[in-house]
């Protein structure tokens, strides 16, 4: 029940982060979350959208996880495990504020599917 809240918070987080990279990217709010300005957005605003796109796969990932329950185990760890990874990389070469956002819930939330809370 513990890693299910934490897969499902894990995966609100990203929806998150779809909207502000596929949509609020030039927006004030968007532009603030990553430290961005008016022209960096607008320059950056396609790989942005891409980026979100990645970040979509993997909430279906968690959802559809969710979704098969007890037989979704396996892919839950794997697509936790992708969030992870791809947390600790943002945060090695992005920003230390990722390793926090991303990584962090997403390793707590696969050390519960793997304890079995």
């Amino acid at each position: 029940m513990v890693a299910t809240v934490l897969i499902a918070l894990v995966a609100l987080i990203h929806v998150y982060i779809v909207v502000l990279e596929m949509v609020l990217w030039t927006t004030p709010r968007g532009r603030k979350a990553f430290g961005m300005s008016v022209e960096d957005a607008q320059r950056t605003k396609v790989l942005a959208a891409n980026q979100g796109l990645y970040n979509g796969f993997l909430v279906a990932g968690l959802i559809w996880g969710l979704w098969l329950g007890a037989g979704g185990f396996q892919i839950k760890v794997f697509f936790l495990a992708c969030v992870v990874i791809a947390g600790l990389f943002g945060a090695a070469t992005a920003s230390r504020k990722i390793l926090f956002i991303q990584a962090l819930p997403a390793a707590l939330a696969l050390i519960a599917l793997l304890a079995g809370v």
